[in-house]
């Protein structure tokens, strides 16, 4: 099993979280945008032209977001590096894969500090498998993803990180 990058690298991404989700004018957004439509602040060549003011102007949000490597993932390996500015017709099933496989590298990060703690035999094993299972292998196509085992494994996690509640070190 070989574990994905989980550090999002903007660089080597097609600007899917500027694209894919929604949202409504509030603190953390200053705008109304839909899905699947871009950002008005993004350029081009996928950068944010107000990037260094994000705060200031009302986009706390995307200040708080992490893709936790999916972005580059979908861009690099799912798509070959080809962008939905290169083929239009691209962009419902890029920024699809980004809300199938998102929660997964979300997961996996929270997973990997699970593996970080003093687990029991029993928990390690478990905490092994569902990474096994979140990681489909040579996935070459968002189906890999939604495929019942790496669902389930992802439904799984919610219910399995506060029975390692006796595993974290108590500070003092």
């Amino acid at each position: 099993m070989t574990m994905p990058d989980l550090t999002a690298d903007c660089s080597q991404c097609a600007a899917l979280c500027c694209v894919a989700y929604p949202f409504d004018a509030s603190e953390e957004f200053a705008i109304v945008k839909e899905t699947d439509t871009p950002c008005p602040n993004l350029t081009d060549d996928f950068r944010c032209s107000i990037h260094a003011d994000l705060t200031c102007k009302g986009f706390g949000g995307c200040v708080a977001y992490s893709c936790a490597g999916a972005g580059q993932r979908i861009t690099q390996e799912l798509f070959d590096g080809e962008t939905w500015r290169d083929d239009p017709d691209l962009l419902p099933h890029m920024t699809h894969a980004l809300r199938v496989i998102r929660p997964i590298h979300e997961a996996l990060l929270i997973l990997k500090e699970a593996q970080a703690l003093p687990l029991s035999a029993e928990y390690a094993r478990r905490c092994d498998a569902l990474i096994q299972a979140l990681c489909p292998q040579d996935a070459t196509s968002i189906w890999d993803f939604e495929e019942a085992e790496v669902q389930d494994a992802l439904a799984a996690v919610p219910e399995f990180i506060p029975e390692l509640a006796p595993f974290v070190p108590q500070s003092d």
